[in-house]
């Protein structure tokens, strides 16, 4: 592995740093990631830098205990493991992130290609509706904060600005989403937090996963 390494160049070695750094920050690395100024879709260096060297990275990364793997059709590569601690989500987090996995789930199973999921702020209200797991309306606030969240870990991006939320707000959903859990238990778990208050107050993003299919 070291042998391995030393025959890069300077520049390759410091974009496996980054690699490395980034996949222990956010778990996943996209292929595609939108980008307002463009309005497309862009490919991502990071996710060519990683699956060049996949070989050498799972070795290093099987050093500390942690898998990792790639979904080539989705265009997901992720890291897992029992000794990554994940951040921990508040509770309307924890909602809205297995919302997104229904409204995932839901539009590629009707899709006939692969497509880009996109949904809004109204239609993961509708399902919080219908799973009865939100008491009352999140403010601006508590919903700026969770989108940065899930923003953060690429669960979603933003289509529109943020200024001011509302139903209409659209939203991507990564097929990275697609690590956490599967469709029925997160329906199960959904119907947790109508029946306690105080269930899932708050979940490490990192124990939620489950295996992907290869």
């Amino acid at each position: 592995m070291n042998e391995y390494y030393k025959e890069l160049t300077q520049e390759e070695q410091e974009s496996l740093s980054e690699v490395i750094q980034l996949l222990y920050r956010q778990t996943f690395l996209l292929e595609r990631k939108y980008e307002k100024r463009s309005g497309r879709f862009q490919y991502r260096k990071e996710y060519r830098v990683c699956s060049k060297h996949m070989e050498f990275l799972k070795e290093y990364f099987a050093v500390a205990g942690i898998t990792l793997k790639e979904n080539v059709h989705m265009g997901v590569i992720y890291i897992q493991g029992e000794t990554l601690w994940g951040e921990k989500l508040p509770r309307l987090a924890t909602i809205y992130l297995l919302i997104l996995k229904l409204i995932y789930d839901e539009q590629m199973a009707q899709a006939s290609t692969s497509v880009q999921v996109v949904t809004t702020l109204g239609a993961i209200s509708g399902k919080a509706g219908d799973f009865r797991v939100l008491s009352g309306i999140p403010s601006q606030a508590e919903l700026r904060r969770t989108i940065a969240l899930l923003r953060k870990y690429q669960i979603i991006e933003p289509l529109d600005v943020l200024e001011e939320l509302g139903d209409q707000t659209r939203l991507v959903i990564y097929p990275s989403v697609h690590a956490v859990l599967l469709g029925d238990d997160i329906k199960k778990l959904l119907e947790t937090f109508s029946e306690e208050e105080n269930i899932g107050e708050e979940t490490g993003l990192s124990g939620a996963l489950e295996d992907m299919p290869e």
